[in-house]
């Protein structure tokens, strides 16, 4: 059995004070948590918090059994790549040269990639499905695509751990399942432990190997999919009344 990659205990974190509390949980090497809850109820807040971007109020983070406050930016950046919101600035960067930012705690400080980082991204780029933009200029393909072109960039870090906030969000249907796909073989061949929300409860069971469930900011539920992608569990989670879960939960198909 793969060894504990991150562990979590009794996290709090906000913004000054407390949006999320007493959180628990731990993930292996090739595991994929799945954090699913309500809109508002601090989903974001602790990937944040986990990735480093926001400072936490209380308890532990363990990444690779390292207590997070004793990690410096770059030591983190070579065991953890991030996947949230945010865009970065590319000032006319091509896709290529993105994916190449991912290598950059493994460079000098000019930044010069050596042979093994070449490869390294034109890996990244052929996983993620987006050889055939890696001269465009990222700032005029869509949406979807630059989420793909940004998973390019998170796994060019080859990490042990991926954060990744609603990765699929701008995708299509098509695009979500080749993305989907693409994470868990990384999770499986390279022993990456991942740790993603999302919205999509049908597509969040098929990829999860443990889900999370966070509502006002606490730890709802936690347990394998069988556990938690039933109807008693998604109606308290989400407050559903009995006619709306008959009418969109039906037959293993969720909104």
């Amino acid at each position: 059995m793969n060894d504990v990659l991150v562990s979590v205990e009794n996290l709090s974190a906000g913004y000054g004070k407390p949006v999320a509390e007493d959180v628990d949980f731990a993930v292996r090497g090739g595991e994929v948590l799945v954090l699913i809850g309500p809109n508002g109820g601090g989903k974001s807040t602790l990937l944040r918090t986990l990735a480093g971007e926001l400072k936490k109020l209380g308890g532990k983070v363990l990444l690779c059994g390292i207590d997070t406050d004793r990690l410096s930016p770059k030591e983190r950046a070579k065991r953890l790549s991030v996947l949230l919101t945010a865009r970065p600035r590319t000032d006319r960067m091509t896709c290529r040269e993105v994916v190449e930012t991912g290598r950059y705690p493994y460079t000098g400080r000019f930044g010069v990639l050596s042979r093994d980082d070449k490869n390294a991204v034109k890996r990244a780029l052929e996983l993620a499905g987006v050889s055939e933009l890696s001269d465009c200029d990222f700032s005029r393909i869509s949406d979807g695509q630059r989420q793909r072109v940004m998973l390019a960039r998170a796994v060019c870090q080859e990490p042990e751990v991926m954060i990744l906030d609603e990765p699929t969000s701008y995708l299509d249907i098509h695009h979500k399942l080749i993305f989907l796909d693409s994470l868990q073989t990384l999770a499986k061949e390279k022993s990456v432990a991942v740790i993603l929300s999302m919205h999509e409860l049908d597509l969040a069971e098929k990829i999860a190997d443990r889900a999370v469930c966070i509502k006002d900011g606490h730890v709802f539920r936690s347990g394998t999919p069988d556990e938690i992608f039933k109807e008693e569990v998604l109606r308290e989670l989400f407050d559903l009344p009995d006619e709306l879960y008959k009418k969109y939960f039906v037959k293993g198909k969720s909104l």
